[in-house]
Formats: structure tokens, C-alpha cells, sequence
């Protein structure tokens, strides 16, 4: 009897590993089955640009089932439920699929519904997200008529996808008012929750300086409790109020709303708990998770993911032939920031490291880290056809390690004691 591998998201780490799995495993051997509650598959970096004409929403949206290879089983339909106790999923469609391994790559919910007022007055008319493609579009409409004011760009909490994309939003927003020639005219603020623009302090510093000299404000340690669409006032829990004309936020993110239905199998946002270096579920061990679905302290980021499957390919293939794991993840991220005026810089960093300046991807290397460069905005732009044609059939990245290269990188001198 052949083994039943399911997979739960086919986004960019259920992709990825449904064609590396079908790769590596003989048809007769491993069956392999995907599933998805609908068929476009966003490239959601492209998100980004779509508000601001760079893209429009069709180049970065593709059939789902047309990113597989040929011997993997396609179902479109919601997961309803997991009984990780008896290895079976409950679809939306009435099914029950049976799984002798389950892979959880079913990315991160955006939560709305979490913020008060966020969808109520105002909602789509000055109160926008970009993290969906119909948020980003219906944004686009709206700065193409927009003739200045108050605009806050709003970081409601961590963990979200793409931690840099709201600082990347801010930047490219003060580029796009600038073309438009009423920069001006518009107040532009960057809000977040955390206590300085990103959480690694070098590369906080870096960004930090980037937003004086762009004259975009910071506003600090504001826990957004309230949206007043209608009166264009948002509101924190400690009741600070800022007004706005225009605000683009990026809502609470959370893991899987089946998770929560499975014992141990999430912790208290859905995300699934497994272990940092081998992604394998801390509570089940037939049950391994990648992408933004699981709890790993690293960016959710597509970059993440695909260092994250050369790891997770050799581990689940030592689960199955009953071998210890040996593949160990250690958190490499490589994202590439956009900052406007057709430059961008790039951060390299894992769990031990944090972003260091430099050069990418060795020393002498062609990409400066931490430093604004055009080669860095034509890397960005060039990720979306790699995505596509390298990244998602399962191929490696060429010059990209998955682990983190040290070489090229700045390190501070240790300290010295008297």
C-alpha cells in the first residue's frame, strides 16, 4: 500500500513541496494530495505594488492547479476540520481524506474582525489594506485620486507576512506622492506597535534613519485598539488618537482555524507549533508545518519558506523511512526592501544573527546589505519570474545557500574586558 502524504495550502510552501515531494517520491510509492479552498495562486509580494501602478492585479495571479506537476491530486474545497488523533481531514466538500503524513502550509489568516471598527464606516473608502488583492486594488483607485492629507501606514501587531511590507508600503508611498508632485501636501506617518521601526536593532537604526530622511514620521509603541472611519480617528488601548485622511493598515494575522480543534497541535494565535529546526509538530510527529502557518520566530516570508523545504524535504523523507531527523532550518531570511526611487536595500539574517551591513551573497559580492542600491530593486522586481518558473517547481535558487553565509557580513567586534 502506497504512503498518503497530505498537504493543507497550496500557496507557495504547499507548492514548493508537493513538487519536490513528487519528485523525489516513485507514483506508486507516495501518493500525494493538495488542497485549497480556491484556485489563484497570488504571487503576494506583487501585493505590494499593485496599489501603486507598478503591477496590475492580473500579472501576479496564476491558476493554482497549473503550478503542479503532473501526479499530484488537486482537491479545491475548505478544510473543515483535523482529527489529528486518527490522522483524517474533514473537507468543506463532504470528504474525508485519511493521511499517513500531514503537511500544514496553509499560510496566515488576516483577522479582520479583530480590530473594532476596522470594516465598519469608512472601510474601502479611507481605511484600506493592501494584503489582499482586493484591498490593494480598490487602494489603487483611491491614490490615484487622492490630493493630500493625513496618511497613516499602520502595523497593528506581530506576527504578520512580510514584516518589512509595511515599512516598504511607506517608502514607496513617499516616492509615489513625490512623482505625483504633491508629497508636500500629504502627512505621511509610519504607526506600529513595536518600540522602534523593525525589530533587529542595526537594521532598525538603518530603516529608522531612511524615515527621517524621507520625512515620514514614527510613531511608536501605539497598540491599535480602534478604527473611527466615519471621523478618520485611530485609536490605540492606551487611548492616544491619531487622525487620518487615508489609512492603510495591516490587520492581526493568525494560524489556521482548524488548528484550534487539535490538541497542543497550535499555540494561542492558531499558528502550528513545531520545533524551530526540524518543522515537525511538536504534539504530533506525523504532522509537520512550513511557511507562514507555522510558529517559527523568523519572517513569514516567501524566501523563508523556500530555505525552509530544503530542509523540511530530507526531514520528511527520513520520517518515512523511520530515520532520525537530521535536516536542521536555521531561520535564514533574505528580503529585499524596497525604499522608493527605484532603489531597495537587502537584509540576510537567522536566528543567532540579526541584519549586519556588507555584501550578498559572500564578500566582494555583488548586493550591498543594508544599504540602498538599484541592484537590490532589480533583485526585488526579478523575484517575481523566479518564483514562478524556478522557486515554485521545486527548483534550487542558484548562489542562494540555505543556510545563512557569514562571509560578506560585518560582524561587531566582540567587547573587551579590562
Amino acid at each position: 500500500m502506497s504512503t498518503s502524504i497530505v498537504i493543507l495550502g497550496a500557496g507557495t510552501g504547499g507548492t514548493i513541496m508537493a513538487n519536490r515531494l513528487r519528485k523525489r517520491f516513485a507514483r506508486d510509492a507516495v501518493r500525494i494530495t493538495i488542497v485549497d479552498e480556491n484556485d489563484l495562486h497570488i504571487y503576494q509580494p506583487g501585493l505590494l505594488f499593485v496599489p501603486f501602478g507598478i503591477y496590475q492585479p492580473d500579472d501576479i495571479v496564476r491558476p493554482r492547479g497549473k503550478q503542479l506537476h503532473q501526479g499530484i491530486e488537486y482537491i479545491q474545497s475548505r478544510v473543515e476540520s483535523l482529527d489529528a488523533e486518527n490522522k483524517s481531514v474533514s473537507l468543506g466538500n463532504g470528504a474525508t481524506l485519511r493521511y499517513d503524513l500531514l503537511l500544514i502550509a496553509t499560510g496566515a489568516r488576516l483577522l479582520f474582525e479583530e480590530t473594532e471598527g476596522l470594516t465598519g464606516p469608512g472601510w474601502r473608502e479611507s481605511v484600506f489594506d493592501f494584503y489582499t488583492l482586493e484591498g490593494a486594488s480598490a487602494l489603487a483607485d483611491k491614490l490615484r485620486s487622492f490630493a493630500g492629507g493625513k496618511v497613516l501606514v499602520n502595523l497593528t501587531e506581530l506576527p504578520i507576512k512580510c514584516p518589512v511590507a509595511p515599512l516598504e508600503f511607506a517608502f514607496l508611498a513617499d516616492w509615489y506622492f513625490t512623482q505625483r508632485g504633491i508629497r508636500d501636501q500629504v502627512d505621511l506617518s509610519f504607526v506600529t506597535s513595536l518600540d522602534a521601526v523593525f525589530t533587529k536593532p542595526v537594521a532598525a537604526r538603518h530603516l529608522g534613519q531612511l524615515m527621517t530622511e524621507k520625512n515620514i514620521h514614527v510613531v511608536t509603541e501605539f497598540n491599535t485598539g480602534e478604527v473611527r472611519g466615519a471621523e478618520g480617528k485611530l485609536r490605540s488601548w492606551d487611548e492616544r488618537e491619531l487622525d487620518f485622511d487615508l489609512l492603510v493598515t495591516v490587520p492581526l494575522h493568525g494560524g489556521p482555524a482548524f488548528a484550534a480543534g487539535a490538541p497542543g497541535l497550535a499555540d494561542a494565535l492558531d499558528f502550528i507549533a513545531v520545533d524551530t529546526h526540524s518543522m515537525q509538530s511538536k504534539a504530533y510527529p506525523d504532522i509537520f508545518a512550513i511557511g507562514d502557518a507555522a510558529s517559527l520566530p523568523t519572517s513569514k516570508a516567501g524566501s523563508v519558506t523556500h530555505f525552509e523545504a530544503d530542509i523540511l524535504i530530507d526531514n520528511i523523507g527520513a520520517h518515512l523511512a523511520g530515520e532520525p531527523l537530521r535536516g536542521s532550518f536555521d531561520g535564514h531570511t533574505n528580503c529585499f526592501v524596497e525604499t522608493g526611487f527605484h532603489k531597495a536595500l537587502l537584509i540576510d539574517f537567522n536566528y543567532e544573527t540579526e541584519p549586519l551591513p556588507g555584501r550578498f551573497p559572500f564578500a566582494g559580492g555583488p548586493m550591498p546589505l543594508l544599504k540602498e542600491s538599484r541592484l537590490n530593486h532589480l533583485g526585488k522586481l526579478m523575484f517575481q519570474p523566479m518564483y514562478w518558473n524556478m522557486l515554485l517547481p521545486g527548483h534550487h535558487m542558484p548562489g542562494i545557500p540555505t543556510d545563512m553565509p557569514r562571509s560578506g557580513k560585518r560582524f561587531p567586534e566582540p567587547a573587551t574586558t579590562n
